[in-house]
């Protein structure tokens, strides 16, 4: 059996009791941290509510050697991963080699980022459009893709969730204002007038933990705003129906204009 099992957003009381509950039936317990991280915990903390060791993997270990497969073709595993184990991660690529293999699955489910950005920000989750992630631009490396599903998805009047680069084996977590950054370079270079200094966007910082961090305003503002730790994520909205314009305005501090 190879339990996929969703750690949450922020620390490990996010996990869910039906997950604990297999953790401590499993035999062996591997954890993924390169896709997400939990900023409000520790891998210790994990360790001592489950009440076994935690064996952290890399992106070659899972992908690669297919090390958590190897080991349930003989015995019961857990493969934890921040968030929910089949959204953000895309491990679909395991369950499809587990069935190949005769693997029996089972995949326990947690608190997502897709679920938890839209409430945060007061926004309708079925408005949402595609969603898109920002990279960390290269030499030769600056995809205009995110501005193109922005693009695409304002079309239909939807909102866009915008993800930001995470790599956590170099310690590099994308901030609300490198991504915002990001988009008015592209902007500068195609010229399409998808995004402007004036355009109104929300930056989420740290969803899932006690206080988090949701503020709503012309991107000019939010420029310079600190929006403190990891981990952090854009929403670029469309059009607004006037309750979704009135908690920006009132919860997440957006300028009254936005009302009219």
């Amino acid at each position: 059996m190879l339990y996929f099992i969703g750690l949450g957003l922020y620390d490990e009381k996010d996990i869910s009791l039906k997950g604990i509950e297999a953790l401590r039936r499993v035999d062996v317990i591997y954890a993924e941290f390169y896709t997400a991280n939990l900023f409000g915990t520790t891998l210790e903390a994990l360790k001592f509510m489950v009440g076994k060791d935690i064996k952290v993997l890399s992106r070659s270990d899972v992908e690669e050697d297919n090390i958590p497969l190897k080991t349930a073709m003989e015995k019961n595993v857990g493969f934890l991963t921040a968030g929910d184990p089949l959204i953000a991660t895309t491990h679909s690529d395991m369950m499809i080699e587990a069935k190949k293999r005769g693997i029996e699955t089972t995949v326990i489910h947690a608190s997502s980022i897709l679920s938890a950005a839209p409430g945060l920000a007061g926004l309708q989750a079925y408005k949402f459009g595609k969603v898109t992630t920002i990279p960390f631009p290269e030499e030769n490396y600056f995809p205009h893709s995110p501005y193109m599903a922005i693009k695409a998805n304002m079309e239909f009047n939807a909102h866009t969730l915008v993800l930001l680069d995470i790599r956590a084996d170099e310690n590099r977590y994308m901030t609300v204002n490198e991504g915002l950054d990001y988009l008015l370079k592209v902007e500068s270079e195609r010229g399409e007038n998808v995004i402007s200094e004036d355009s109104l966007a929300i930056g989420i910082a740290r969803a899932g933990s006690d206080k988090p961090m949701i503020r709503a305003d012309k991107i000019k503002n939010l420029l310079d705003e600190d929006f403190g730790g990891p981990l952090h994520c854009l929403i670029i909205p469309g059009d607004l129906h006037f309750m979704e314009a009135e908690y920006l305005v009132r919860i997440c501090g957006a300028p009254e204009e936005f009302l009219e």
